[in-house]
Formats: C-alpha cells, sequence, structure tokens
C-alpha cells in the first residue's frame, strides 16, 4: 500500500535529517542550530537531541471571563495588524464535537483575542452562530474567519465557515447551515479556512477520514459521501472549484486539518491521516509533501520557518512517533527544533501536544489545546516562551 512506502521513506530519511545546518532565517532556533552544526544533533521522530527553542511552559495561558470553564479548542492564529492572539474556546465542551456541551446548547461567545503578553482578553465574540468552531484565521485586514464542523440536531447550524469584523460582526457565511454535503459550495465537517494572497478563500473538510486505515473503509467512507478535499472560492465567497478526495495518492487526503500559506504563495495542507503536510499552488496543482513532520494538525509560517505541530501520533496510529512542535526550514524537509508534548502515562513514549500552532513577533510558540491534550495543559492554550 502507498501508506507503507510512506512509512518506509520517513523511516529511511531520518538518518539523513539529524544534522543541523543553522540554515533557518527564524533567529532563536537559527542560533541553536549553528551550536550543532556538522554534528549528529538529534531524531526528528522522537525529539530526543534536537534543541528547543521555547522552553518556558506557560499552562492554562490567557484569561476566561469570571464564572467561564475552559473547553477544547483546535485553532490559533496571529493578528497580522498588531500581533496579538486570536482563538476559539468550545464554550466548556471537552470533547470535539458531538457530546453533550456544545456552543449551539451552551450560548457562550467561543471567538477570543488574547494580549499575547498579557492574556487579557481584548475581543470576545460569536454566540449563537456555531456548534462546534474548528479552524480560525486572520485575514490580512483583520478579518476572522471559523469553520463550525459539527452540525446541531436540529439541523439549522454547523457545517459553514464564517466570517467576522475584528469587531464581531458576522460579515459572510459559506456552506448551508446545518446540512452536510458533498456539492459544490457544500461543506462536510469543515476542518480549517485560509485567505489567500489576491483574497480568494480556502476550505478544508473532511474529518472522518483519518480512520478509515483499509481500502474497504476508504471506498465506503466515499460511497456514504464523506469528503476530503480543498475548496477555493472567490473573495466574496462565489464556489470557483474543488479538488482532491478520501485516499492517499499525491492530491489526495485522509482529514485536511489545517490550511497555511507560504511566501511564495503556495497553499500548506495538514493531510494528517496520511501523516504528511501537501504543498499546492493557487490553483490545486500539487507541487510537493513534507514527511518529517510526523501527523500534523496544525501549521504555522513565520518567515522561512514553519512550525507543525503533532497532536495525535500515539502507539496504534503512529507508533514510536512523538506528539510535539517541530521546526524546520520551509524550502527542506528537515526538523532543526522540537517542542516536546506534556507526558501521560497512557500515551507511552509519546505524550499530549495541541491541535493548533501559533507563533508571536517574539518567537514565542502558542498551542491549541485539543481533547487529547487539555487535562494536561490545565486549559485551552499553552504558551512556550523563549528563553529569558
Amino acid at each position: 500500500m502507498a501508506l507503507s512506502r510512506v512509512h518506509v521513506f520517513v523511516l529511511g530519511a531520518s538518518a539523513a535529517a539529524v544534522f543541523l545546518l543553522a540554515q533557518s532565517v527564524d533567529t532563536r532556533v537559527h542560533a541553536q542550530a549553528s551550536s550543532a552544526r556538522g554534528a549528529a544533533a538529534g531524531n526528528p521522530i522522537t525529539g530526543e537531541g534536537l534543541p528547543n527553542p521555547a522552553p518556558n511552559v506557560t499552562r492554562n495561558w490567557g484569561q476566561l471571563p469570571a464564572g467561564r470553564k475552559w473547553g477544547t479548542t483546535a485553532g490559533i492564529d496571529i493578528d497580522p495588524i498588531d500581533g496579538n492572539i486570536w482563538a476559539y474556546e468550545r464554550c466548556g465542551a471537552g470533547t470535539a464535537g458531538g457530546g453533550p456541551v456544545d456552543c449551539d446548547n451552551t450560548p457562550l461567545d467561543p471567538i477570543f483575542k488574547f494580549d499575547r503578553k498579557t492574556g487579557a482578553v481584548l475581543a470576545n465574540f460569536g454566540k449563537g452562530v456555531m456548534v462546534t468552531p474548528h479552524g480560525i484565521a486572520v485575514d490580512r485586514q483583520g478579518n476572522v474567519w471559523v469553520a463550525d464542523f459539527a452540525g446541531n440536531k436540529e439541523g439549522t447550524k454547523g457545517h459553514q465557515v464564517h466570517k467576522f469584523s475584528p469587531k464581531g460582526e458576522k460579515l459572510m457565511s459559506l456552506g448551508i447551515a446545518g446540512k452536510p454535503g458533498n456539492a459544490d459550495g457544500q461543506f462536510n465537517q469543515p476542518n480549517a479556512v485560509v485567505v489567500g494572497p489576491d483574497g480568494s478563500i480556502y476550505v478544508a473538510d473532511g474529518h472522518d477520514a483519518q480512520g478509515m486505515i483499509t481500502a474497504n473503509a476508504v471506498a465506503d467512507g466515499i460511497k456514504r459521501g464523506a469528503t476530503s478535499r480543498i475548496s477555493k472560492f472567490s473573495p466574496d465567497g462565489k464556489f470557483i472549484k474543488s479538488w482532491g478526495g478520501i485516499g492517499v495518492k499525491h492530491g489526495e487526503f485522509r482529514t485536511p486539518h489545517a490550511l497555511k500559506f507560504d511566501s511564495r504563495g503556495r497553499l500548506w495542507v495538514a493531510d494528517r491521516g496520511n501523516h504528511r503536510i501537501e504543498i499546492f499552488d493557487q490553483n490545486g496543482t500539487y507541487l510537493e509533501s513534507r514527511y518529517m513532520f510526523s501527523r500534523p494538525s496544525g501549521i504555522f509560517i513565520k518567515g522561512e520557518t514553519v512550525y507543525v505541530i503533532d497532536s495525535e501520533s500515539g502507539p496504534y496510529n503512529h507508533p514510536n512517533w512523538h506528539d510535539g512542535v517541530r521546526i524546520g526550514p520551509v524550502n527542506e524537509d528537515r526538523v532543526v527544533a522540537f517542542i516536546p508534548p506534556f507526558e501521560r502515562e497512557d500515551r507511552a513514549y509519546q505524550g499530549t501536544m495541541g491541535e493548533g500552532v501559533a507563533v508571536d513577533a517574539d518567537g514565542n510558540v502558542y498551542a491549541a489545546e485539543g481533547p487529547n491534550s487539555i487535562q494536561q495543559a490545565g486549559g485551552a492554550f499553552t504558551k512556550y516562551s523563549v528563553r529569558r
């Protein structure tokens, strides 16, 4: 099977990826990597021996309104105008969707803007619009985009993407409220959204495919209408095209969980179920892949450095690989630094880490804690600060 070949490639390539050549443009990663130049410096599978550029951990980062308790999340981003933190919290829900609590039956404001230095709340909105927020992205104008990947029982909310102004005004919605599907312009569990360089909108949908681990399971998923694809819309929300489907070939996905653009205008897709990153041009043409960043849940690109967070590697779905944040140069499939996960007894040798990742102007790394890791983190967000 193709997945077996991918795993062989990953394990074989790891021997070639243990040298740090100090080419990262991120100054802190560069400074720590340069000390190990030319020497065997670490294992990208376990993270052992790789430098940690942000070792100071603040659990339960960010303030909540009085009387409110933390729920899970999966998304976090940086405001391109003032550098503060945008994220969401699932209205106290301890699950990723389908549980007894969600933002439909617990009408709280799920979207937050936090001061990146103090964690104070600068904005909070979104009540009554969503069921289970998933991906979040902030465009160049500071507008906030959120994917709502689950539906409510009444079939009136969910499976949409919403655009909000920085003040919380809902400006646009994509998809059909409460109606999952695979028709053009329709979503089935949208995971992520991002706005491209020209203002075009890209949405990744289809969350279940990561659990389809046989050819028969994939065929059954396709038969029942499950999706794993990218859809492109014009800046004013008109459907343009979609590409991808459930599978293991290049251009196919098993849960496209996160989206990000690099400085060259290429679209990076966290293909979580296939343990890889797929890179496309803005028309959906496949360009190349990354395999050394484990099972990716979230991506953040700062300059020419990519930060990839792995929240899901475990003994039964990605043996031996540790959760954590892997850091490397954009133009190579190479890991030069690693932020380790929280330890957890029932995930021996692998630990737990959040699902979303963002990096501020000072190099501090923020993790959005999903259901695998919120108990270890103590709250929906964890801050990993640079050395003082």
